[in-house]
C-alpha cells in the first residue's frame, strides 16, 4: 500500500487560516521540500504533553488526512489525544504560531503550549 491509498477521512480538524498558514511556510523554507505537514504530541511541557508541527516523510504507520491540498501526517500515538482536536494559527501582540484546542485535554499550562490527559 502505497502512502496515497492511505489518505483518510481527518479526526480532527485543520482551520483554512492554518492550512493558508502552512502552504506559505512550506513555499519559504527549504526544508519542507517535498514534504508533508506532521502534527505530533510528544512528553514534556510543563503539564505532561506537548504539540508538535513539522515537515516530515511519511512513515510506515502514519495516518495521512487531506485539508485544502496539504497532506498532513499523524503518528498512532498522536493521534489517540488529537481526536475531535482542532489546530489553528493565531496571530496576536503575544506571538504568533500553531493553536490547538483539544477537547481531550484535562488541564493546560499558561503558556498553552502544553496540556494534560
Amino acid at each position: 500500500m502505497t502512502n496515497q491509498d492511505k489518505t483518510k477521512e481527518p479526526f480532527f480538524k485543520l482551520t483554512d487560516k492554518a492550512v493558508v498558514k502552512i502552504k506559505e511556510y512550506a513555499a519559504k523554507m527549504p526544508e519542507a521540500k517535498d514534504k508533508e505537514f506532521r502534527v505530533y504530541v510528544q512528553g514534556g511541557g510543563c503539564s505532561g504533553f506537548s504539540y508538535g508541527f513539522i515537515f516530515d516523510d511519511a512513515r510506515e504507520d502514519d495516518q495521512i488526512f487531506e485539508f485544502g491540498g496539504i497532506k498532513c501526517l499523524v503518528d498512532p500515538q498522536s493521534a489517540m489525544f488529537l481526536e475531535g482536536a482542532t489546530v489553528d494559527f493565531i496571530e496576536s501582540l503575544q506571538g504568533s504560531g500553531f493553536s490547538v484546542d483539544n477537547p481531550k485535554a484535562t488541564g493546560t499550562c499558561g503558556c498553552g503550549h502544553s496540556f494534560s490527559a
